[in-house]
C-alpha cells in the first residue's frame, strides 16, 4: 500500500503508473471504474466488498471518503495496484476540509479512459443520484435505501428522481425471492387471485416485491408488517389454497404449493459483496426496476 499525504491528483496518477510498471500490471482487461462513496465509519467494509468483487470484475476502485470540516483543504491517498495477488486497483482518497465539496473534480482525472463508470454510495446517498456531480460521470448509480433512517421514504425520493441507470440494493435483495416465486409458478396451479407480502416495517425491499408481484400477476397485493428480518413471507392466494414462501430466520425458507409436499430451500440474506457483484453484471438501464420503483409508493404495511 502506497500512502500519499497532502498530495495532488497528478501525483496520485504518477504513483499509480510507477507502481504498475514496477509490478508489471497493466490496465488492459479492466472492465470499469467503480467509484465508492463512503464516510469514514463505512469505508473499510465498502472497500473490502468492492475489492472482493474485483475477482469477477477487474476494475479500478476509487474510494471517495469526504472529511468535511474546518481544517485546511487536503487530499490524502492510499494506493494498491494488484499484480500477482489478483486483479484490480484500489485508490482510497480522503478529501479533507473544503476539498470534500469537489469529489467529481478529484475523481475525473483518475477514471480509466473509455471504460464505463459505476458509482456506489455505500453511505448516505444524494436525493437525486443522476444529477449529483459524481452521478453525472456514471453509467450506473447504486444506492441502498436500507441505510437511511427512514428507508421507505428514501425509496420514494428515489422514485421521484429516478433516471435510467439508477438502481438500489433494496431491489437487488429481491432477486432470490423473484426467482423462487417464478419457479413456484412454473408448477401447475390454480389462477392467482391476490397476494400478500410480509416484511419488517422499515424494510424497503417489501414494497418493491409487492409492486413487482402486482405488475407481474395483475392481482391486488397487500402488505403486512412482520418482525423481520427483512422479507419474511409471500402468499399467493388461489382457490385451491395459498402458494407460500415463508422465511422467518433470514436463512432458510419453506415453499408450499397446493398438491405438492412442502420443501425447504436456501434463501439466505446476501452480503454486500454478492449484491454488488449482481449489479456490476449489467450496465444497461433496468427497466423492470424503473417500473417497479414507480409503483412501490402505493404499497404500505399494515399490522403491529
Amino acid at each position: 500500500m502506497i500512502r500519499l499525504e497532502d498530495t495532488t491528483v497528478s501525483a496520485i496518477s504518477e504513483a499509480i503508473r510507477a507502481e504498475k510498471n514496477r509490478k508489471g500490471a497493466i490496465a488492459v482487461g479492466m472492465v470499469l471504474t467503480l467509484i465508492v462513496v463512503a464516510d469514514e465509519a463505512d469505508q473499510a467494509d465498502a472497500l473490502h466488498a468492492a475489492t472482493a468483487a474485483a475477482s469477477e470484475h477487474p476494475m479500478r476502485i476509487l474510494g471517495i471518503i469526504p472529511r468535511p470540516g474546518r481544517t485546511a483543504a487536503q487530499l490524502d491517498a492510499e494506493i494498491s495496484v494488484a499484480g500477482d495477488e489478483g486483479p484490480g486497483e484500489l485508490i482510497a482518497l480522503r478529501l479533507r476540509g473544503p476539498m470534500a465539496a469537489h469529489t467529481a473534480s478529484v475523481a475525473l482525472p483518475l477514471l480509466i479512459p473509455d471504460a464505463p463508470v459505476v458509482v456506489w454510495w455505500a453511505s448516505d446517498a444524494p436525493k437525486s443520484p443522476a444529477t449529483d456531480p459524481l452521478g453525472l460521470l456514471a453509467r450506473r448509480r447504486i444506492t441502498d435505501a436500507a441505510l437511511a433512517a427512514r428507508s421507505r421514504a428514501e425509496l420514494q425520493e428515489h422514485a421521484h428522481s429516478y433516471a435510467p441507470g439508477d438502481t438500489d440494493f433494496a431491489w437487488t435483495r429481491v432477486t432470490p425471492w423473484r426467482a423462487l416465486l417464478a419457479a413456484a409458478l412454473d408448477r401447475p396451479h390454480a389462477p392467482v387471485t391476490g397476494a400478500e407480502v410480509a416484511a419488517a416495517r422499515s424494510n424497503p425491499s417489501g414494497p418493491l416485491l409487492a409492486a413487482w408481484l402486482h405488475q407481474a400477476l395483475g392481482v391486488p397485493v397487500t402488505m403486512r408488517a412482520s418482525r423481520g428480518p427483512g422479507i419474511t413471507a409471500v402468499h399467493l392466494h388461489t382457490q385451491r389454497g395459498d402458494i407460500s414462501i415463508t422465511r422467518p430466520d433470514g436463512t432458510k425458507a419453506t415453499l408450499q404449493v397446493p398438491g405438492y409436499p412442502a420443501s425447504e430451500v436456501g434463501l439466505r440474506r446476501r452480503d454486500t459483496r454478492d449484491l454488488l457483484l449482481e449489479e456490476l453484471r449489467r450496465l444497461d438501464p433496468d427497466e423492470v426496476y424503473a417500473d417497479t420503483l414507480a409503483a412501490s409508493p402505493h404499497f404500505h404495511a399494515d399490522g403491529p
